[in-house]
């Protein structure tokens, strides 16, 4: 406990986000001391029989998003070793089972509450074998992933491996929607509370919905069903989160869990409703320490997304954190992905090129497809154009994964097999020189 009944709370986050910050931000307004557990100054220190965490904190918020991390295991066991000295939301054990989602799928089904029909087999010959069991289309994911990527919707006559690259991957039956676009629904709860809920709608010539691949938004909180509510709250229950991003989707049958995110993000849903959890995480987490909010101050300041770097944070400790828009260079070494195999190939970076590209025999070693569309190519010898077909790809560069709709074209006469376009680079900074 700080000075005057403050309390301090941590938020334990190795990189630099808004939600990050908007949550730090609130502890703030909220009339308590928020500390930023970084690379650069967290400490664990046991001497003589006594362990303690550096900097001393009463409770931390888990904000660690370990389905991107290099190496998620690590992240996850510094959270449990902080969880030893002081209380953590989310609790650590429990993000591991949100983040891998077909644990989450098991741990749901057994509580009665509804998912699709699945399959996870480790062995090519079963997972092919049971692809009968599902509709002409499925979807085909990996167990661990985010912002839509590692995600595609399969053919009946598609080959399968039951692993992505590094990652194991799984059947799902596809819900089908009856709207002109797909769509679904995100939930955002804190505690035992619905804070806020969106629609999402898949982008043109997409059927994931996610906003990180361009999906639209509208806000669901006022007509969100009864039935909607109760699922998502006892999701979240079951998983045993403190706060999490639940996506439903609404078939013949009824509603469906299709998956419980520890991390997801605000951006999007403050966009849609005009509500941020970041003041209702905060909350929660001086409440769970012995404070006390004021629940009128918690909805006001929910009013705002104020994501701006906090006053107590050095400008030098903000630059040693992972930035949000990271440098690529002219070329880069990336690893492509499709349904039936993965590559590591060198691109080249395109600020001309629209939609990144990959050469047609590339995209038959890796299994990329199926074909979803084609796009036409307007280029200086050619101004009327060619169509290109596009198919489905999931690209790893450093660590952060894009899954996207590529165009296909013979590069057999080209230095680079892929050609990394604007699609992907809005997310980079581009030094030509590097």
């Amino acid at each position: 406990m700080t000075k005057a009944g403050r309390l301090r709370i941590g938020v334990l986050s190795l990189h630099t986000s808004k939600e990050t910050k908007a949550i730090l931000n609130a502890i703030e307004a909220l009339g308590h001391d928020p500390e930023w557990l970084r690379r650069d100054n967290i400490e664990v220190r046991i001497r003589e029989g006594q362990a303690t965490l550096d900097p001393a904190v009463d409770i931390v918020i888990n904000r660690l998003l370990l389905s991107k991390a290099d190496y998620a295991t690590e992240a996850l066991c510094l959270a449990d070793t902080v969880k030893g000295l002081v209380p953590v939301l989310n609790d650590p054990t429990r993000v591991l089972t949100a983040m891998h989602k077909y644990s989450t799928a098991v741990r749901l089904s057994e509580a009665g509450i509804p998912v699709p029909d699945q399959l996870l087999a480790l062995d090519p010959g079963r997972l092919n074998e049971a692809r009968g069991e599902f509709d002409e289309e499925a979807v085909y994911k990996t167990a661990i992933g985010t912002h839509g990527g590692w995600t595609w919707k399969v053919s009946s006559d598609e080959l399968l491996s039951p692993q992505v690259g590094n990652r194991w991957a799984f059947l799902q039956e596809f819900i089908e929607v009856d709207a002109d676009r797909h769509r679904d629904l995100r939930v955002y709860v804190v505690g035992d509370e619905v804070i806020a809920a969106m629609t999402r709608h898949a982008p043109d010539g997409d059927w994931r919905t996610n906003v990180a691949l361009g999906g639209d938004t509208e806000d669901a909180t006022a007509d969100l069903p009864a039935e909607v509510r109760d699922i998502a709250l006892r999701a979240t229950e079951v998983i045993g989160l403190d706060y999490a991003g639940i996506d439903l989707i609404c078939g013949d049958d009824g509603w469906y869990v299709l998956e419980v995110n520890p991390t997801a993000g605000f951006k999007g849903l403050f966009g849609a409703t005009g509500i941020s959890p970041a003041p209702y995480i905060a909350a929660l987490a001086i409440e769970r320490a012995g404070g006390e909010v004021e629940p009128e101050l918690v909805a006001e300041l929910a009013t705002d997304l104020d994501d701006s770097t906090p006053a107590f944070i050095t400008e030098e400790a903000v630059e040693n954190l992972p930035a949000e828009r990271p440098v690529i260079g002219y070329t880069k070494d990336v690893t492509v992905y499709g349904t039936s195999g993965a590559k590591t190939v060198t691109a080249k970076s395109d600020t001309g090129a629209t939609r990144t590209s990959i050469d047609i025999s590339l995209a038959a070693e890796i299994g990329a497809g199926p074909i979803t569309d084609r796009t036409r190519i307007v280029s200086g010898s050619n101004k009327s154009g060619k169509t290109r077909p596009v198919v489905d790809i999931t690209i790893d560069i450093d660590g952060r994964t894009h899954t996207l709709m590529a165009s296909v074209e013979d590069r057999s006469h080209m230095s680079y097999p892929v050609i990394i376009g604007r699609d992907i680079l809005k997310d980079y900074q581009v030094d030509v020189g590097s």
